[in-house]
């Protein structure tokens, strides 16, 4: 696998043409642990090939399900899930099997999940999720690094208020909720695309949801077994879609991306026209191009619909090479600037202070060897050796894998020079 990998890329300024984006990580991962809600067997369509949703797969199988991939359909049959306890092993490599806590203690009244692990790019404790459970009658318990949920009067429908806006938080509730004795209000819900998504799978499903995207979020219990197995499509990857928008302003383009809404990068594709690019878009494509020289700017990341922290780094490394100094607030994940660490060793010229970055543009990047410190910035680094004098070189690509499938393929369909390569033992 990727463990022993590095990906090695000459630089050649070079990004053009169109690529099609694959269905939302972020989405999919939440969609496959809602499949447990359907106790059948339920078919995803779009769901990217990439090792994150590998994990959760395990994870389903682990406790009964059984699952089939075809290209990028899923099937997930749930009807012998018997099972409510994650194996650690499953668990501690990837933060959204959390995720799995809320489906389980709706369909069983009870769930044991080890405590979640992912990349280390902050703290992002779980309490709201906790919170929030405990609101609908949920106990908890932590022994030897397992959480132990209970319902010992069952779910009932609870008013929740959250206070910050967490995806994670979100989606755990609303699958809990659907199953709760009542109405559940979940204020100041998150409101990102994938929250939408979520809840319109569901709803196909046959639970109670109104208001997914806005800040309030209402859910009419009904029981278990009223729920029933669907099929659904996992939105594109708005993310994956940044990045490579991300690399066409950085050579130029044009870059077109297909297969995702561009209302769900408002606020991303506001700072790439101020910067001096040009968009276009259609229902389902955006293209970036440019001809004049990138202009700096200052970006504070925020919960959707403000700029989202998965587009940070790939906006710092735009930012390293426009006109002008940028400022780059990070209010969302407290470590995810250890990135400038590794663009400074290719020549960026970049101070960091508390949640604050200082970014001076019109640097000249040198390639370089690289670490991936989290999945974002491991994909940022290899837009930074397309741009950067002669070769770079970036390990532990094992991050990249997580969320970007066939990511050098199709960097390379859009002119890069960008390969895979196995290290010796």
């Amino acid at each position: 696998m990727s463990s022993n990998e590095v990906i090695v890329v000459t630089g050649n300024n070079t990004l053009t043409g169109s690529v099609q984006v694959s269905g939302a990580k972020n989405s999919a991962l939440k969609l496959i642990a809602a499949s447990i809600l359907g106790n059948g067997k339920s078919v995803i369509r779009n769901v990217p090939d990439i090792s994150d949703i590998s994990v959760m797969v395990q994870v389903l199988v682990a406790l009964g399900a059984q699952v089939t991939r075809n290209d990028h359909y899923l099937t997930i049959d749930t009807h012998a899930v018997d099972k409510y306890d994650t194996p650690y092993e499953l668990v501690s490599k990837m933060r959204a099997s959390i995720s799995i806590l809320g489906p389980l203690i709706a369909r069983f009244g009870r769930a044991h999940v080890a405590m979640p692990g992912g990349c280390q790019i902050g703290a992002r404790k779980i309490d709201m999720h906790l919170k929030g459970l405990e609101a609908l009658g949920v106990h908890f318990n932590v022994e030897h690094g397992f959480l132990k949920a209970t319902t010992p009067d069952g779910l009932h429908g609870a008013e929740i208020f959250l206070d910050f806006p967490s995806v994670g938080a979100t989606e755990n509730l609303l699958m809990a909720a659907v199953c709760a004795d009542g109405t559940t209000r979940i204020e100041n819900a998150a409101r990102e695309p994938e929250i939408e998504d979520l809840a319109a799978m569901l709803q196909s499903m046959g639970a109670r949801v109104s208001g997914a995207g806005t800040s309030t979020i209402e859910v009419e219990g009904v029981p278990f077994a009223h729920l029933h197995p669907c099929e659904h499509t996992t939105c594109g990857d708005r993310i994956e879609a940044g990045t490579f928008l991300a690399g066409g302003a950085l050579t130029g383009g044009p870059v077109t991306v297909h297969g995702v809404n561009p209302n769900f990068l408002r606020m991303a594709l506001m700072k790439l026209e101020a910067m001096g690019c040009t968009i276009e878009t259609t229902p389902d494509s955006i293209t970036v191009s440019r001809t004049t020289p990138l202009q700096a700017l200052d970006i504070q990341t925020l919960p959707h619909p403000g700029f989202p922290t998965d587009l940070q780094a790939q906006f710092m490394l735009l930012c390293a090479c426009a006109q002008g100094s940028s400022v780059i607030t990070e209010n969302v994940f407290e470590n995810r600037f250890m990135f400038g660490s590794e663009l400074r060793r290719m020549g960026a010229h970049i101070t960091i202070e508390d949640h604050h970055a200082l970014v001076e543009g019109n640097c000249t990047l040198q390639g370089a060897p690289v670490t991936s410190t989290d999945l974002r910035a491991g994909a940022a680094l290899v837009l930074a050796g397309i741009v950067a004098e002669g070769q770079t070189v970036v390990h532990k690509i094992e991050h990249i894998d997580r969320g970007y499938e066939h990511f050098t393929e199709k960097l390379n369909s859009l002119g890069a020079c960008v390969k895979r390569v196995k290290m010796c033992d």
